[in-house]
């Protein structure tokens, strides 16, 4: 018999069968038995019929039709890998993966993990084909001994093939069930890619992938992420019992779970170690050695996802997240898109500058506390380019409730992770401001501006809206005394809600809506469309800090709105670029507007405006805007310089928070406006953005002042949003 058997037989090897025992007759009862059982267990039989032709001669063009065209992803697939996301200074934010895995090339790996994983699964890889046939005959003799499948015959090609058809299953389960199906029709079918793999692929190529794609156990795919998962080191430092421990591993990683069963892990190391030395690959001394070191366990816990980020950043991290998902960008559809995201393997350069989402957090932490019955969140954005510089928030990201941690980003719309926005208040009268400018009304505009005012007829896109409430909704101004004329600086530097309510009465709301459309604003935060309703220029309709800060980014960029980007760049980890969207800027308004609007918007900063009290610590000229919702449940300071733009909300997350006597980070207040809320915030996080920054001055227009008529009481009201006519909610 044993001349029949191919070169690679070794007769001198002790498991070489004996003529006498293994005959004819003696070996066809063995197979029998062995095919019992290996149809019920996944043993591999296969290799009987196909190997055995193989082995005098017959190659892969003489198998089943197509057999020659082995798909390209089974000699170099596209594993799933982790995905890094780091800031605007390439430090690392978070680590997002489904699957963790960092795919390396042959020289980065360890010598010694390659030896001992050769050894301990197939320790002669290197002399036979894709199957091997004394392995086959050896499994068959030992399970036809003991009457079941203990011993397999698969080679380390026949696995590789395998753990392939399992990451091509991805997150289907029938398919994954389906890729480790025991038949013998799932075998044949592997050996038949095995045999092409063979040659097509050197074995250190075929080694390589096999180290690359194999499950080590606590979530570490691959050599390298199991190298870390365990020993918190580079795969190419291991020493010898640290690398027969991972090579132990392979075979059943919750058996031999070092760190849960360290008895059996060393045991298992042992018998690596022991191979080693059987093929010659470490000495005696330097198994024993090994055998006497401890495991040396330095074990780093899986750390996966957003929830892992940088303290503060892991609410921008799942805006990235979100962005990957949803940008056209990305793939055609959202399965596509979400494919991208899962496989991973990527390097995403993100536009957050670390200094300022330092900035923006201290100051929302500092100022409001976790446990405070309202939270404070803060948005900055670069002005000519749309990039988000820092999103923060006072509740930490998370999902213990207990610990007041939350996944709802309260910077951004529902449909990137955020709840439904927040009313604006008077935050949201620049709008109207910049609208009747564009129509051609001059900076000067003076209206009558009444201490209270029933909401007039007003044109609209598509007809007339009239105030049909019985009896008729009035908009009143926020003190008694606060009545006109009033001229457009003066009116915003005070908050008055009738003028602006005259002031849209004059250019219509198709105006405002146009001009909010412009700027960037098509929906609601929650993702319903704008309505043209009165209470418009009062800011009735919920907005995000993120939206709002772009807004303001807007008048600081001379009237140039730049879509809000997340992303600066995206590498493979082989170094490749992945395409990601441009920034999309265009002219929203003209730029004699936007020297009118930084005019009118610094004075709320200066004198009597409601945001007198917010100068910052070099007095650099800024601009900007109190709000304050109807019955205090929101209050809102967006204000910029030439270089920033930072919007900060304050209120009840779900927005249910009457700020009235309220206390605040142990400080009490009977009521909150935006000024002395946000408006404090705002000045801490701005103050320790921009220090050590060249002071910029704004283009400003020459408005002349009319005689000044304030209201003692106003500069700190934020001009408090009235309560909206109903009926007009429903238009």
């Amino acid at each position: 018999m044993e001349s029949n058997l191919p070169p690679i037989w070794n007769s001198s090897d002790s498991a070489a069968p004996r003529p006498a025992r293994n005959g004819p007759l003696r070996l066809a009862r063995f197979g029998v038995t062995f095919l019992g059982v290996s149809v019920v267990s996944g043993v591999m039989l296969a290799g009987l019929a196909l190997p055995a032709v193989g082995g005098i001669g017959l190659t892969a063009k003489g198998t089943a039709e197509g057999f020659e065209d082995i798909p390209n992803d089974f000699k170099t697939p596209p594993l799933t890998q982790a995905t890094q996301i780091f800031d605007a200074k390439g430090g690392l934010i978070a680590k997002v993966y489904e699957r963790d895995r960092t795919v390396i090339p042959a020289e980065q790996m360890s010598p010694l993990m390659r030896q001992a994983q050769v050894d301990i699964e197939d320790a002669r890889f290197y002399e036979h084909g894709a199957v091997d046939l004394k392995g086959v005959v050896r499994a068959i003799g030992k399970n036809a001994e003991s009457g079941t499948a203990s011993q397999g015959a698969s080679t380390l090609t026949q696995q590789y093939v395998k753990n392939v058809n399992v990451e091509k299953a991805g997150e289907d389960q029938a398919a994954v069930l389906e890729a480790q199906r025991k038949t013998l029709g799932r075998k044949i079918q592997e050996l038949k890619v095995a045999i092409k793999l063979e040659e097509d692929l050197s074995k250190d190529q075929i080694l390589t992938n096999y180290l690359n794609i194999t499950y080590y156990g606590n979530g570490a795919y691959g050599v390298e992420a199991a190298s870390q998962r365990y020993f918190s080191k580079s795969n190419k430092d291991l020493t010898v019992a640290e690398a027969a421990t991972l090579a132990g591993l392979v075979q059943n990683p919750s058996q031999y779970d070092p760190k849960l069963h360290p008895q059996a892990a060393q045991k298992r190391r042992d018998t690596v170690i022991d191979k080693m030395v059987e093929n010659k690959h470490i000495t005696a001394d330097q198994a024993k050695e090994a055998k006497a070191a401890p495991l040396g366990l330095n074990f780093k816990a899986p750390q996966n996802g957003c929830i892992t980020a940088q303290a503060g950043m892991g609410f921008f991290c799942d805006y990235v997240r979100r962005v990957v998902k949803q940008d056209p960008a990305f793939g055609q559809n959202a399965a596509d898109r979400k494919k991208f995201w899962d496989q991973g393997g990527l390097n995403i350069y993100t536009t957050l500058d670390p200094d300022k989402q330092a900035a923006a957090q201290n100051a929302v932490s500092t100022n409001v506390r976790t446990t405070d019955s309202v939270s404070a969140a803060a948005t900055m954005v670069e002005p000519g380019t749309g990039k988000i510089l820092a999103m923060a928030q006072t509740r930490p990201y998370g999902l213990d409730t207990n610990k007041n941690q939350t996944v709802v980003n309260l910077n951004v719309d529902a449909a990137m992770g955020g709840g439904n926005g927040f009313q604006p208040g008077s935050t949201f009268k620049p709008v109207v401001a910049a609208a009747a400018l564009e129509a051609g009304l001059p900076a000067t505009q003076e209206y009558s501006a009444p201490n209270k005012l029933e909401y007039p007829t007003m044109k609209t896109c598509e007809g007339t809206w009239k105030n049909q409430a019985r009896p008729k909704t009035v908009v009143p101004n926020e003190s008694a005394s606060e009545k006109g004329p009033y001229q457009l600086k003066q009116a915003m530097a005070l908050s008055v809600n009738t003028y602006f309510v005259q002031m849209e009465e004059e250019i219509g709301l198709c105006a405002v809506k146009q001009m909010a459309n412009k700027l960037g604003v098509t929906n609601k935060a929650s993702g319903k469309p704008l309505e043209e309703v009165p209470a418009m220029a009062l800011g009735v309709e919920e907005m995000s800090p993120l939206t709002m800060a772009n807004i303001y980014a807007t008048f600081a960029a001379q009237g140039t709105h730049c879509a809000p980007i997340a992303i600066n760049k995206i590498t493979t980890v082989d170094g490749k670029d992945v395409p990601v969207p441009a920034g999309q800027c265009e002219k929203a308004f003209s730029d004699d507007t936007a020297r009118a609007m930084n005019t009118v918007l610094n004075g709320v900063t200066e004198n009597n405006g409601t945001g007198a009290a917010l100068s910052l610590e070099d007095n650099r000229q800024i601009a900007g805007k109190t709000g304050t919702s109807d019955r205090k449940r929101a209050a809102w300071f967006s204000g910029y310089t030439p270089q920033l733009a930072t919007s900060v909300w304050l209120g009840g997350p779900d927005g249910g928070v009457e700020m009235r006597n309220i206390t605040i980070n142990g400080k009490y207040h009977t009521e909150v406006f935006g000024a002395d809320g946000p408006g404090p915030i705002w000045r801490d996080a701005m103050n320790q953005a921009l220090r050590g920054t060249p002071k910029q001055s704004l283009p400003m227009a020459d408005i002349p002042d009319p005689a000044p008529k304030t209201d003692p009481n106003a500069n700190q009201t934020g001009g408090a949003t009235p309560p909206a006519d109903p009926n007009a909610q429903q238009h």
